[in-house]
């Protein structure tokens, strides 16, 4: 397989479990508000509402173990770069630095998806 044609595909598979996360979230009792949320700093793949919290969500996907748990990937890089385009979007849509937020993970396989709910605190640094 080509390289672009892998790209293509995980970016489709991207997609794929990141609307079954979105479903999953909704029956929870989430209300999505945006999906791929994108700005000069970064992107966030789910933002939504939850026992009034302003949720960032992080979907990662895994199609088996040898690169580890999906949860693992949320690296501190990763929380940092999330974070940051967290406040870009609180600035954005004029909402203040002090609404209630929370950044949740949501680890998906094959097998099952699983959240991670308040998973790692705003890195500022």
């Amino acid at each position: 397989m080509k390289s672009r044609e892998k790209k293509i595909n995980k970016r489709q598979t991207g997609q794929e479990q990141e609307y079954r996360a979105a479903i999953y979230l909704e029956e929870r009792g989430y209300r999505i508000l945006e999906r791929n949320y994108r700005c000069r700093t970064g992107e966030i793949d789910l933002i939504a509402v939850h026992q009034g919290y302003l949720v960032f969500v992080e979907v990662k996907y895994r199609s088996g173990n040898r690169a580890g748990r999906p949860e693992e990937a949320v690296d501190f890089r990763k929380q940092k770069k999330i974070s940051q385009t967290a406040a870009w979007y609180l600035k954005e849509k004029g909402l203040s630095l002090n609404t209630p937020c929370r950044f949740d993970v949501v680890a998906v396989t094959p097998e099952e998806i699983r959240i991670f709910p308040d998973a790692f605190f705003y890195q500022w640094r």
